[in-house]
């Protein structure tokens, strides 16, 4: 495998071996990055080299990525896969997660930290501020977890999980904004170019790779493939291609979470019997979490490409795939905040610190086991597109696109069975160690009695319809090269449905509960978090926990009484836009200026209570799905220049305006309880879309072959922005059977500012060798001075590699700092800075077959959360290594 920075395109004269200049700046430059982690927070600005990681031939990749960084008149970074299988990475987010300015995270939002990089955001931004194109049209997905399907988690970002990195030919990011670059990123588009037939070489192709992927946490191997075919004729005038995979992964994921803070209520006992409680700040539940799972994901790519005729070039392709993701939860509770407000107990022993209350026992117990099964969770996402390329005169060329999209998450059968907890109850918050939860006399080894029962059946569905048609007239006069003109027409649907949310039924509490066979935690549960974590916890398998929830009577699954019309919401989005471009060149410079103008009319459709003709039936209460429209236009000019100063120096500019539209979940408006926590999220149809003034500057040193040096500032003016703020309603509670206070999330409209620098740099050194490193420092805030969401200061990247003949391999650190992932329960969701180590080995047998080891978070790091402060933990996850060994063959 090969790193390659690489961002836009130039020719660099050729010239051989290393200048004494550039030898210094190699071995300076190596050994600060050699030290840097240790100086991590410290790190200054600068910006951007794109790159490329190829897997044939480093050198000559290098040198490919530095001309096409250098001849781009936009910013933009670029990876490449030139072999099936040769990238490291397991799915797109994997591949370009080492480029300057490139975050990734591992969730959408309420499922917590995983091992797979699942989500992407650019300059310190929010995922859902970035476009995610193919071939550059829009792609749907479907995100596999309950929470991302309805209520307030139902983002715009792409979930990375369904895309995997071995139907890549190429992803450019695109960092400055274009007029012919389709709207929708205010921090930029990431483009995902897949592979075309006649692009091939040889008439026939054949690849082919086998790995036994494991992971040490889970302790299991499990198979994944994937092949390609590739037919063109002599020709070189059709071509077929078709692309499949099949990969299948076990998941262990060991977890303390703390679900959220509440105050403690000024009428509770324990503030009656000492008023300095009041207002205090407690856990709402304190969980040592086992999640287990069994993903598949399997799909594939075709591609059918034609020229009749010189001028002319007709091609169809479609992508499908398919993730199946069952798993089961298991959440041994401890519940200060009950404990607190819902029971009123009084604690017989407490701390304070700061604002919270740090530590407390009590007598008596309000904790719980929660036993989620859900045995069909999934997601899918696939396009169907066609496209041509006419040259219809010598300086005419047209081109068009016409397709649709289509991603589905579904939680099917879902079966959600709780268990009390005897003995008293004990906690200590460690900061960002894990907190200390005990049940005094309690038994943990063994099931508790029925405490509540439920379930149900939820899905989200995302389409898109688009067309699209593009000029581009050559003029050459003067400084005017070329004018790109053109018009793109989308209608966009999003729904989240939650058609059941059943509860406990009228024998459930006196039927026997789920079966057990004994089985406990794991015995090194917890091992890898640090603390004092411990493994004496029972557990069910899930098929005893279906069994349980197929009984007529243990639970209601009345689809019209349980249909929870509360999460739901309908979103149908048309949008129209035209542009024009202009391409300008002169001696030793070049650029583009170009307008953009968008109309978006949106229909949100919100479930409301009550109404004058309501639908009745539901235990949530009678409602009247209503309409919300709203039309908005708007003007994005963009000029982009690119200047040589000499053959090894250039310098670039950029402005523009910008938007991104708020997430579907904020326009839906619908308000989603969790009855236990007390905590709501609802959204808001009047929201303005993201707007920002975009401006950069950057420059580029090419101070020896296949070798760069370059930096530069970015500045968002983000003049309109959706942020999280917290508010208290009253709904029923269906748990509780009564009305009960909820602390309820829900986004705004403000402003703010977003600023950075961003540097790179790439070196080939002692032959065989070689060095990538970047670093980004991105500053966000809102207009009130607080952080914007998803901001991480610092981010940088360290790749070392070695090539020859037959044996090649990469060692690529990567670290984030801390930054804010959203507000969950009612409590911000902070992520600890950490950083990761990823390895991997190629040895060459021969031209036809390779042997391939490729290691994921060698460090085996940690993702810890925090709230407000770190004195208020959320969250630590340990996800284990995973390895892949494998072969690959290519005819």
């Amino acid at each position: 495998m090969k790193f390659l920075q690489h961002a836009a395109t130039t020719t660099t004269p050729a010239r051989a071996g290393l200048t004494p200049i550039a030898a210094a700046v190699g071995l300076m430059i190596a050994s600060a990055v050699l030290a840097a982690p240790a100086m991590a927070q410290q790190a200054t600005p600068p910006e951007e080299t794109p790159t490329i990681v190829t897997v044939s031939g480093v050198r000559a990749a290098l040198e490919q990525s530095l001309k096409q960084k250098r001849n781009a008149d936009s910013v933009v970074e670029v990876v490449t896969a030139e072999d099936i299988g040769k990238m490291p990475d397991k799915n797109v987010a994997d591949a370009i997660q080492r480029l300057p300015g490139v975050n990734i995270q591992s969730s959408a939002g309420g499922e917590g930290g995983f091992g797979e990089n699942d989500r992407v955001s650019l300059r310190g931004t929010s995922p859902s501020l970035q476009q995610t194109l193919f071939n550059g049209h829009s792609i749907s997905t479907g995100d596999w977890f309950v929470l991302n399907q309805f209520g307030g988690n139902v983002g715009r970002s792409s979930s990375f999980s369904l895309l995997p990195s071995e139907l890549v030919s190429s992803i450019v990011v695109h960092k400055s904004q274009t007029a012919d670059l389709v709207e929708g990123g205010v921090s930029g588009a990431i483009d995902v170019i897949t592979r075309r037939p006649l692009e091939y070489k040889k008439a026939l192709t054949l690849e082919a790779s086998v790995q036994a992927v494991y992971n040490d946490l889970a302790k299991k191997t499990e198979p994944q493939f994937s092949g390609l075919f590739a037919w063109k004729n002599d020709s070189n005038t059709a071509g077929v291609l078709v692309q499949g995979f099949s990969e299948k992964t076990t998941v262990r994921r060991d977890g303390q979470e703390v679900l959220g803070y509440v105050t403690v209520g000024k009428n509770s006992a324990a503030a009656k019997a000492n008023p300095t409680l009041a207002g205090l700040y407690v856990p709402t539940f304190i969980g040592a979490s086992l999640f287990e799972q069994k993903k598949k994901r399997e799909g594939g790519a075709f591609d059918i490409e034609i020229k009749p005729s010189k001028e002319l070039t007709l091609d169809l392709n479609g992508f499908y795939s398919k993730l199946d993701a069952p798993h089961q939860n298991t959440n041994w509770l401890a519940a200060p905040g009950n404990s607190f407000n819902r029971d009123n107990l009084v604690p017989t022993a407490y701390a304070i610190k700061g604002n919270t209350i740090n530590s407390a026992s009590f007598a008596s117990n309000s904790g719980e086991v929660d036993n989620i099964y859900r045995p069909d969770a999934g997601g899918e996402a696939y396009y169907v597109d066609f496209n041509f390329k006419y040259r219809a005169t010598q300086d005419l060329t047209l081109s068009g696109k016409l397709g649709m999209t289509h991603g589905e998450g579904w939680d099917h059968g879902d079966v959600y069975y709780q268990n009390k907890v005897s003995g008293g109850m004990s906690y200590q918050l460690n900061g960002l160690s894990p907190a200390n939860a005990s049940f005094p006399g309690g038994v943990t080894t063994s099931p508790g009695g029925t405490a509540w029962g439920g379930g149900g059946e939820s899905q989200s569905i995302d389409k898109e319809h688009y067309a699209q048609l593009d000029g581009d007239l050559r003029i050459r006069q003067g400084v005017l090269d070329s004018v790109k003109f053109g018009v793109r027409l989308t209608d966009h649907k999003r729904s989240a449905e939650h058609p059941l949310e059943s509860k406990l039924g009228p024998l459930g509490a006196t039927n026997p509960g789920p079966a057990w066979n004994g089985q406990q935690y794991p015995s090194d549960f917890g091992a890898n978090l640090g603390g004092n974590l411990s493994s004496a916890y029972f557990r069910y398998d899930g098929a005893a926990l279906g069994a349980w929830g197929a009984v007529p009577g243990n639970r209601v699954l009345d689809f019209v009484a349980r249909h929870n019309w509360q999460d739901e919401f309908k979103v149908n989005e048309k949008t129209s836009a035209l542009y024009a471009m202009a391409n300008l060149a002169g001696d030793s410079w070049s650029g583009n200026v170009g307008l953009r103008g968008v109309r978006t009319k949106q229909t949100s459709i919100v479930n409301l209570s009550g109404g004058t003709n309501p639908i009745k039936g539901s235990a949530f209460g009678d409602y009247t799905p209503t309409p919300f429209e709203r039309t908005y236009n708007d003007v994005l000019p963009s000029a982009n220049v690119k200047y040589d100063v000499n053959q090894d120096l250039v310098v670039r500019g950029a402005v523009s305006r910008a938007i991104s539209r708020p997430d579907y979940s904020a326009l839906g408006g619908s308000v989603s309880l969790n009855d236990d926590a007390l905590s709501a999220t609802g959204g808001n149809v009047k929201l303005d879309p993201v707007r920002s003034n975009n401006a950069e500057v950057s420059a580029e040193w090419y101070f020896a072959p296949k070798s760069s040096l370059s930096a530069g500032l970015f500045y968002m003016d983000l003049v309109s922005v959706v942020a999280q703020g917290g508010s208290v309603g009253t709904f029923f509670n269906n748990k509780q059977n009564k009305l009960t206070e909820y602390q309820i999330t829900s986004p705004y409209t403000t402003s703010g500012k977003n600023k950075g620098v961003e540097l790179s740099y790439q070196q080939p050194l002692f032959n065989s060798f070689g060095v990538l490193a970047n670093y980004t420092y991105a500053d966000g805030k809102l207009a009130d001075g607080t952080e914007l969401l998803n901001s991480s200061k610092s981010t940088y990247n360290i790749t070392g590699f070695y090539e020859d003949a037959k044996f090649s391999a990469r060692l690529a650190y990567n670290y984030r700092s801390s930054y804010k992932a959203g507000v969950d329960r009612g409590a911000s969701q902070h992520v600890k800075g950490s950083g990761n180590l990823a390895a991997s080995l190629n040895y060459k047998i021969n031209e036809q077959l390779t042997i391939t080891f490729d290691a994921l978070n060698l460090t085996n790091s940690t993702i810890k959360m925090y709230a407000e402060t770190t004195e208020q933990p959320r969250a630590f996850y340990s996800n284990g290594r995973t390895f892949y060994l494998g072969l690959r063959a290519k005819l």
